[in-house]
């Protein structure tokens, strides 16, 4: 536990800037920018998740919250799923501007939910 305020804030701030990359590569993606296409913005997005979701098992195995034993937790878990599918459809696999505008569209609604899981903690 002596690390665990510090990790909570790196979980924090790695997924505000999460949510913010992917929402300026999915205006980049409507716009056909060849910033997409930068090496940086191929890697960093990877680098950053990766430390978003080690400060998240840190937190969870540390704090003994477990995905299914706690139903937020568990919920967040299922989210993260849905967040990744749907914003891969919405920046790189979708074939048409609609399909790209509905992927992103349930990526934005399930980012969303899993800040107010984190925020609000629900039981159930």
């Amino acid at each position: 536990m002596e690390y665990y305020l510090v990790v909570k804030q790196i979980h924090i701030l790695t997924a505000v800037l999460s949510l913010l990359g992917f929402c300026l590569r999915a205006w980049w993606s409507t716009k056909n920018s060849p910033l997409l296409n930068h090496r940086v913005v191929k890697i960093l997005p990877h680098i950053n998740d990766t430390i978003l979701l080690s400060a998240a098992i840190y937190l969870s195995v540390t704090s003994h919250l477990y995905p299914f034993v706690y139903g937020w937790i568990g919920a967040k878990v299922i989210l993260l799923f849905v967040y990744i599918i749907s914003g891969a459809i919405a920046i790189k696999y979708g074939k048409t501007k609609r399909m790209k505008q509905g992927a992103l569209l349930v990526a934005l609604i399930s980012i969303i939910s899993i800040f107010a899981f984190a925020i609000y903690r629900p039981v159930f």
